[in-house]
């Protein structure tokens, strides 16, 4: 069967150029492209995408962005408007029928809007009535824990640590955040292992690296600027080693849109050197295999050194690793016995070595435990705190790492909150509180009666989109502070707010002037963010600001003056440096080229775990195998789309356009499920809960994706994937392993 979908192109190129001008063109091509040129540079504003890092000011370009960075910013500087006039002319009825697209791509929100049950109808309320709706929730609750703190991952550092502070003094740890749902299996499988949740590389360490290692991660779609630095890896002769259920156009070849010769003669620069499609979910199985290899033929290079000093487990670890049963680890991977063998002898090879990855390995039950393989692998030859060599955890939103370091985590430590105690002179909860999973199932059984969302939409990212819709409607106010429409807006308590921010591209003044925030990369680097638009409505406000007017409408100035904080952001700063030392000198930091390099114990050889030691854990592999006809589905982004931000309706790398309710299928699958590309199947979730999830008339795409396996886009997969299915470490949902079965449409 000859299709498109199998012909994987290269990434970058004319089509990165021509498909960011039309998106440019389309909603405001002089505002957008003016802005671009402040993105991503040191007196300018940081990318509301990914969490990718700057290169050093001495090797930054004057158009430091990516495709994605130029969507980002053309949706943020649109002429398009989500104003009154949208609201009075339809109902919220009315706009729960039009699609993911359709519905954020309405433009920009222009002022505060209250949701009128009588009429159906989102109408303008006042910023000072706003914040008395909320605070007359949150005064009349019976229990602190029946408020939920949602965060996304854009905000910035000084508004999370605002808004932890101000969840807190209200008495809970209620604070489900973005990371619950993708890198949260990263942050306790690192933390179990090395004693820190976050990457232990730089950018510098990818010019030094010998090897790379990418596990489920598509950096082409989600992280474009990553293609850079893997460019250029291979060009100094380093092998990449991508493992990924499908094919991947930026894990193949890439021609950088910035790079005149290269776009001249169109040549692609290959990435990967070694490519191999393992079965969703069996990484760890692949690792165990890989290091299986090692242990029985190459024991001689481990670093022996560094084992016997630096880590605790290592013996028992090893018992277990060579137990295993060669046949059992293959079958699992669906890779044959000699291509584990070529990557395990890539790994020995190299002396610098470092292990990338993202959601592919997170979003599963044995998330934490894959993630604990990977820094076993690592460990085994001391490639943690060593030049060219680490963990890299890559990250989505901007700040998702930031928003935790500063306070964000339904599970503090004791140390942070006696700082907190200590700081503002209040006694901070210790209850552990609500993860997204726990938040939702406490929702759902009306057992919390406030949800505020600083950023994000909720309701499409969260799992088991049927009950998470229950558990919004269920709570006596939803509250929702965004930038754009979106469907979370249209998921509405029995009182509803929309209260509109700033972006990141926007002038920020307050009462001692123009304002910068904060945000913390991939790799624990801290900058500013200064936008200078004028700001698309005069009725917005900046985050900081709205959580400011929340609190004092709330609490007063009795302990804390927010509204004094914001007057300065230099002061939240100056807070935020007495609670977390590791900001040392922050305001005088911001001021510098360099930004604020935070403390990385794990980078240092430092193991703050109960050890004292980075600890080989033992973990066992899951039995991924599946009943007849069944397959293994994944959730995952088209091109045109930023987590649940879909900025068009095509997936140019995929041979996708116009369509969204589609599903990836291998040829051979396809065959042996009496299908056709091109046909309509629906599609049934299986979990042990037996409860029927189904989305119907999804399109059939023939796709170089693994046998057995399958994908779709979130969050249109998203119904399918049970509430009750999650790693129970992290509790981060399943994601990237959905059991399913497919039932052809008689169209």
């Amino acid at each position: 069967m000859e299709n498109q979908h199998l012909n994987v192109k290269s990434a970058g190129g004319w089509g990165a150029l021509i498909s960011s001008g039309k998106f440019l063109m389309r909603e405001g091509f002089f505002k957008g492209s003016q802005t671009l040129f402040r993105l991503n540079q040191v007196e300018g504003f940081d990318c509301p995408g990914c969490a990718w890092p700057d290169p050093e000011d001495s090797e930054r370009s004057m158009t430091e962005f990516c495709e994605n960075g130029v969507k980002a910013i053309a949706f943020e500087t649109t002429n398009k408007r989500a104003s009154k006039d949208l609201f009075s002319q339809k109902t919220v009825s009315e706009l729960n029928e039009l699609d993911v697209y359709s519905i954020t791509n309405q433009g920009r929100l222009t002022e505060p809007f209250y949701y009128n049950r009588a009429k159906d109808k989102y109408e303008p309320i006042s910023w000072e009535s706003a914040f008395e709706v909320v605070s007359k929730h949150l005064k009349a609750l019976d229990n602190p824990d029946d408020a939920i703190f949602y965060t996304s991952g854009r905000t910035s550092n000084e508004a999370a640590f605002l808004y932890q502070l101000m969840g807190r003094m209200l008495g809970t740890n209620n604070f489900p955040d973005c990371s619950n749902m993708c890198h949260e299996s990263s942050g306790v499988g690192m933390g179990e292992s090395v004693g820190i949740g976050k990457g232990t590389v730089s950018l510098e360490d990818f010019d030094k690296a010998e090897l790379i290692m990418i596990f489920g991660q598509n950096p082409g779609t989600n992280h474009p600027r990553m293609l850079s630095e893997l460019q250029k890896a291979n060009k100094r002769g380093a092998k990449i080693v991508s493992i990924n259920p499908l094919k991947e156009a930026g894990l193949v070849s890439f021609v950088h849109p910035q790079d005149v010769g290269q776009m001249l003669t169109n040549k692609a620069t290959p990435i990967s050197t070694n490519y191999y499609q393992v079965k969703l979910g069996s990484d760890m199985a692949l690792v165990q295999a890989i290091v299986k290899y090692i242990l029985e033929n190459y024991s001689i290079t481990l670093d022996l050194e560094f084992i016997e000093k630096h880590t605790a487990g290592f013996e028992e670890y090893k018992k277990e690793i060579l137990s295993k049963d060669w046949n059992e680890l293959v079958k699992q991977t669906s890779l044959s016995q000699e291509e584990i063998i070529e990557i395990a002898e890539l790994y020995v090879e190299s002396d610098k070595t470092i292990c990338c990855w993202a959601m592919g390995l997170t979003q599963h039950e044995h998330g934490v435990a894959t993630i604990e393989e990977v820094m076993n692998l690592l460990l085994l030859k001391g490639n943690i705190g060593k030049e060219g060599a680490g963990a890299c955890p890559v990250r989505g939103h901007s700040n998702v790492q930031g928003d935790r370091t500063v306070g964000i985590s339904e599970a503090p430590k004791e140390d942070f909150l006696q700082k907190i105690d200590s700081v503002f002179n209040f006694k901070s909860p210790r209850s552990h509180g609500y993860d997204v999973v726990h938040a939702i199932k406490a929702m759902h059984k009306e057992k919390n009666k406030v949800f505020i969302g600083l950023g994000g939409n909720f309701a499409d990212a969260a799992p088991d989109t049927k009950i998470t819709y229950e558990a919004l409607e269920s709570c006596n106010l939803t509250v929702h502070i965004s930038t754009h429409l979106n469907k979370s807006h249209l998921i509405c308590g029995k009182e509803a707010l929309i209260l509109p921010c700033l972006g990141r591209t926007e002038l920020d003044i307050q009462q001692n002037g123009v304002q910068s925030v904060t945000v913390e990369d991939s790799m624990s680097m801290v900058h500013p963010s200064k936008g200078r638009n004028v700001p698309a409505s005069r009725d917005l406000k900046s985050e900081p600001a709205i959580i400011a007017g929340i609190a004092d409408a709330t609490f007063g100035k009795e302990k804390v003056d927010f509204i004094d904080l914001i007057s300065d952001y230099n002061k939240i700063r100056e807070k935020i440096e007495e609670v977390l030392p590791t900001f040392t000198s922050y305001n005088a930091s911001m001021e510098s080229k360099t930004g604020l390099e935070l403390y990385n114990s794990a980078k240092n050889r430092v193991w703050e775990t109960e050890t004292k030691k980075a600890n080989f854990l033992v973990n066992i592999a899951p039995d991924l195998t599946l009943e007849e006809n069944h397959l293994s589905l994944m959730t995952m982004r088209s091109h045109d789309q930023f987590n649940t931000t879909v900025y068009d309706t095509n997936d140019r790398y995929r041979g996708i356009k116009n369509k969204r309710k589609i599903i990836f299928l291998n040829e051979k699958d396809i065959k042996k499920l009496g299908l056709k590309n091109g046909e309509f199947v629906n599609i049934q979730s299986h979990s042990k809960d037996e409860i029927k999830r189904e989305v119907l008339n999804f399109e059939v795409v023939a796709y170089d994706i693994k046998e057995g396996c399958a994908g779709a886009y979130f969050p249109e997969a998203t119904p399918l994937v049970s509430i009750n299915h999650f790693d129970k470490k992290s509790f981060t949902p399943s994601y990237k392993f959905i059991d399913i079965t497919l039932e052809k449409v008689n169209k």
